[in-house]
């Protein structure tokens, strides 16, 4: 599966194409769908803009997406990250996403104190737990969480920057993760993708595994060949092909 990650937490400082509005986002999906993406990572935002976990919205976009899929004739998978930045205060958080509606999947954080509960809450509505794994050091929170068995996914997210400033390969960074989850006798389905530099990599890599990866503007604006992108959906075409030629 080809996961658009078309926004993230960023504006439009980052990409003056990045959707942070509805229609905005509604357009970026319809060209990312059709391109070949199978899924979405969402970062629902309100009316004015702002990153939110509110039911009443979360569950309004979530619809709004499906009826989109839809049209276009296809399924998606939609997942939306649990953020902690977004609303640090934890009872506030679960009671949020508790009302959630229609999501297929959430990711949570290893990084973030109390990832055990937000997962149990994300399990407890019947939604699917993403694991965000973000660095090999994190392996063994999430092996003696005893949340691993039970996760629909673990996505292995590697950032050369903050906060753990890897070090290595992509590929080799990826492997270290990838053995540890088959020693720990894992056979969880897998994401792997990289943040700027270690994108395309890492796509390359989980094409190669035979993992789903994600391609978007939350990770990398650019190109394999350096170009700014235009369009969430020229990484997804560009991605598309690298998978039909691996």
């Amino acid at each position: 599966m080809l996961q658009v990650t078309p926004s993230g937490p960023f504006g439009k400082e980052r990409h003056p194409n990045l959707p942070v509005m509805l229609d905005e986002l509604l357009a970026e999906l319809r060209e990312c769908f059709q391109a070949g993406a199978g899924g979405v990572h969402l970062h629902v935002r309100d009316e004015a803009g702002a990153e939110t976990l509110d039911p009443a919205r979360v569950n309004f976009v979530v619809a709004r997406i499906r009826g989109l899929a839809a049209e276009l004739g296809t399924t998606v998978e939609i997942g939306l990250t649990t953020g902690a930045w977004i609303l640090p205060q934890m009872s506030e958080r679960l009671a949020m996403i508790r009302e959630w509606d229609g999501v297929d999947c959430a990711t949570v954080n290893l990084s973030e104190d109390g990832f055990e509960r937000v997962m149990q809450t994300v399990l407890d509505i019947g939604v699917g737990v993403d694991v965000g794994l973000w660095a090999p050091r994190e392996l063994d929170l999430l092996i003696a969480s005893g949340y691993l068995p039970v996760a629909q996914r673990v996505s292995i997210e590697l950032d050369p920057g903050e906060p753990y400033f890897l070090q290595g390969t992509p590929p080799g960074v990826a492997k270290r993760i990838n053995d540890a989850l088959d020693d720990a006798g894992s056979d969880c389905r897998r994401l792997t993708h990289g943040m700027n530099a270690w994108t395309w990599p890492l796509v390359e890599d989980a094409f190669r595994r035979g993992h789903d990866t994600r391609v978007g503007f939350e990770d990398s604006i650019l190109l394999p060949d350096g170009r700014t992108a235009d369009r969430n959906a020229d990484l997804v075409r560009v991605a598309f092909a690298l998978e039909k030629a691996t």
